[in-house]
């Protein structure tokens, strides 16, 4: 088997049907199977309620609804005969070995000959679950362990053995990372593989240690969060998240599988007070709360901590340890050699999981640089076990543990004081298990810019933007500011860039970033500042210098190709909108979202997103269909939740591109600009027909109406009004020649300014700038 065209998932809980529905995701067929239910009327009804439930996720499993319809219900006793043309098989049926083999027999049965068997298992070991199965069946089984939520989570765990076929492992981890988007990172077969070997060491240390250090939640939670790189969620918060009553049943098979010589028994069984937790229904977010829950029956929603020895919840506090000065003042090192019960408690559960993970290479994977992914990866943390150490220093963390009267793990020992990364001639390398560095090696098709500005200096740059040549004729524009956020600074680099390109030869740009978010928009405290001073005129100049800017990308000489990835919101839409053509990846979320903040796109979103809905093959006749869907889509604020959706939105043209493995983005971008490049020609202008004040009234009167409702706010129907104005041409007739886009700009800076002068929208933009969520008035 070189390719996967059909998939089969057996077992339809929560992680089966999460599977299915990221192969979907992928345009590719599967059957989704489960068994019949005593009694049931539906012998397939646990499949079918599973893709029920997944058309109900939030956030949603599915790219697109329409996904839904490529995953055909099934059960193991009537429909076997369904997985006859799969060339995929994956099991994530419970954790029982003998369920598990009975199935496989029954697979073996009735799968073609070449066909992959995997199982989404993170306990069984791969010898254990093949044991006594048929050699061509042990050629075609491997492990592929996925995370949850699967669409989101992109860690997907390969374990193979010397039984396995080179070619069935090559397919698998070719799927995953192309068609599924995943980071696939090969592990050895033991137990809990890597990430969860790791991380359920780190939860038990964290909570193990808090209990008998009487280090309360909220301060575990605050020292172990952002210093150490971990997800906002923090530890505790993260254990209510996944559900406590998991974490016996982990430790459990963990301390089962594992020798007794292994550190993770040092650590003892899970605490008593989660056992009273889970009797008392206390499981996380799934139950009646976790380590925090929120005050029942309380209409404020306040939130509450649980105290760790007495089991009684009381209002969260929001501390601020004393350790965390030393953090701001020294870093991470500052943190941990700070004199309190805090630091002391970052270190223990800090140098006790360092130390593990140190001493699991080679045992769980042949590198430090897959360990490091993996935890990034499946656990979201921001640095890996061993970026940690090089925060640390090798050296530093050697002696300190010695001065403890602590064993030095193997690969800090190895290292001798020198650092786990380095770069060495514009190459990132990682120390081996054998004290030498080795180049960190991209996949093949992979293109990552932070390789790219090791090896080179920016051709353009900025504080807040920078222009790199990604080779064969083609920049590369990256946006830095905070949060990527437009300043004037980026529109100055995009002027300046389009004038310069092809006075130095280059055939295309490619517009990208590798930030968490592609931009969320324009510098809003820049605005409302201005706004306060009353600067009506500067407001207007800065809209038209955007305008401008986002005008010359458009009609540059050359292709411009968008490439986002997670928000582009804002102006981080518009700058996209005046994109030649997309690259995006799956997981992009665009948005015209300036309404939330009482304003309405002010640099082209409005002319651009109207004049595609006006060319669209499938607008209605008339000019009063392309405004309205432009009118709907801006004051409701609507973000697409994936790429697919986008298109829908018109955020994206139908032929833009989808690409599943954020890694992979960059490349594609590069191969659509060189094959725009070829033969050139910028667009045409968009005209337009507008309805004119009839047209403005008809979208009035329907928020007019919502409000009557109590739908909408009286400042919601202000900015519809200046919205409709912009979108229908304020004083235009019918009978008008076709308007340009340099009309239509000057309407959306004219409702814009209109909207800056009123408190109300002022006060929207302070709320979002202060709380980060929009203010409705």
């Amino acid at each position: 088997m070189t390719t996967v065209k059909k998939v089969a998932v057996i077992g339809a809980g929560v992680m089966g049907a999460g599977i299915a529905a990221q192969v979907a995701n992928a345009g590719v067929d599967v059957v989704l199977m489960d068994i019949v239910p005593n009694g049931a009327a539906d012998r397939t009804v646990i499949a079918k309620s599973a893709i029920e439930k997944l058309l109900k996720n939030k956030p949603a499993a599915f790219m697109h609804p329409r996904n839904a319809k490529r995953i055909t219900p099934a059960n193991t006793e009537d429909d076997m005969a369904l997985l006859a043309d799969c060339d995929w098989i994956i099991e994530v049926v419970i954790e029982k070995l003998d369920i598990k083999r009975a199935l496989y027999k029954k697979i073996d049965k009735v799968r073609k000959k070449g066909s992959v068997v995997s199982s989404n298992t993170s306990t069984l070991p791969l010898h254990v679950l093949v044991d006594g199965m048929p050699k061509a069946f042990k050629q075609d089984f491997m492990i592929t362990h996925f995370f949850n939520p699967p669409r989101y989570m992109r860690l997907l765990e390969v374990v193979t053995s010397s039984e396995t076929g080179l070619a069935q492992a090559e397919a698998i981890r070719t799927f995953g990372d192309r068609m599924l988007g995943k980071s696939v990172v090969d592990c050895k077969d033991t137990p809990g593989f890597i990430a969860n070997r790791i991380g359920t060491y780190w939860l038990h240390a964290a909570v193990t240690e808090a209990v008998t250090r009487k280090v309360d939640v909220e301060s575990a939670d605050v020292v172990l969060g952002k210093p150490a790189g971990i997800p906002k969620t923090g530890i505790f918060g993260l254990l209510d998240l996944v559900g406590i009553d998991l974490m016996p049943h982990v430790l459990n098979s963990m301390m089962d599988a594992l020798p007794k010589t292994d550190a993770f028994h040092a650590l003892g069984p899970a605490p008593q007070l989660m056992d009273a937790m889970i009797a008392d229904g206390y499981t996380g977010r799934k139950g009646k709360g976790g380590f925090y829950r929120l005050r029942p029956d309380d209409p404020k929603k306040t939130k509450e901590v649980r105290d760790l020895q007495t089991g009684c919840y009381y209002a969260a506090l929001k501390p601020r340890p004393a350790a965390m000065k030393a953090f701001k003042c020294h870093g991470l090192k500052g943190l941990l050699t700070h004199k309190s019960p805090e630091a002391e408690y970052a270190w223990a559960v800090l140098s006790g999981t360092l130390g593990y993970a140190a001493d699991l290479v080679p045992e769980i994977a042949d590198t430090i640089e897959q360990v490091d992914r993996a935890m990034c990866l499946g656990y979201n943390w921001k640095y890996g076990p061993f970026e940690l150490l090089d925060k640390l220093g090798s050296g530093w963390f050697a002696e300190r543990l010695k001065a403890e009267g602590r064993p030095v793990p193997k690969m800090v020992e190895v290292a001798k004081g020198r650092p786990f990364y380095r770069v060495h001639s514009g190459k990132k390398q990682f120390m081996g298990t054998d004290g030498a560095y080795h180049d960190i090696v991209r996949p093949d098709g992979v293109i990552l810019l932070e390789d790219i500005k090791r090896a080179s200096k920016p051709m353009l740059h900025n504080r807040s933007a920078s222009v790199w040549d990604i080779g064969d004729g083609i920049a590369c524009l990256e946006f830095h500011s905070k949060m990527n956020s437009f300043n004037p600074l980026i529109i100055s680099l995009i002027n300046k860039t389009v004038k310069e390109l092809p006075k130095r030869g280059f055939k295309g740009l490619v517009i990208y970033n590798e930030g968490s978010n592609f931009s969320v928009g324009a510098n809003l405290f820049m605005l409302v500042l201005t706004a306060k001073l009353r600067m009506w005129p500067i407001i207007d100049l800065i809209l038209r210098h955007g305008q401008d800017a986002f005008s010359r990308l458009k009609y540059a000489p050359f292709p411009v190709v968008g490439a986002p990835s997670g928000m582009a919101l804002g102006g981080g839409c518009e700058v996209l909108l005046h994109c030649n053509a997309l690259t995006a990846h799956a997981e992009t979320y665009i948005g015209l979202v300036e309404a939330g903040v009482g304003l309405i796109p002010g640099w082209g979103g409005c002319k651009e997103l109207v004049g595609r809905h006006s060319v669209a093959k499938t607008r209605k006749g008339g000019p009063m269909p392309p405004v309205m869907d432009t009118f709907t889509t801006i004051a409701t604020a609507k973000v697409a939740t994936s790429a697919d959706e986008a298109k829908d939105l018109m955020f994206l043209r139908p032929d833009d591109e989808v690409v599943m493995n954020r890694d992979r983005v960059l490349a594609a971008a590069k191969t659509r600009a060189l094959a725009m490049a070829k033969d050139y020609t910028p667009p045409k202008p968009f005209t337009y027909t507008l309805p004119g004040p009839s047209g403005r009234a008809a979208l009035e009167l329907g928020v007019r109406d919502f409000a009557a409702k109590g739908i909408a706010t009286p400042h919601d129907v202000t900015i519809a009004g200046q919205l409709a104005m912009a979108l229908t041409g304020d004083k235009a007739d019918l009978t008008d020649e076709p308007h340009t886009e340099a009309y239509m700009l000057r309407l959306e800076r004219k409702g814009l300014v209109a909207l800056t002068k009123t408190t109300q929208t002022r006060d929207r933009v302070v709320y979002m700038l202060k709380n980060g969520k929009p203010l409705r008035n």
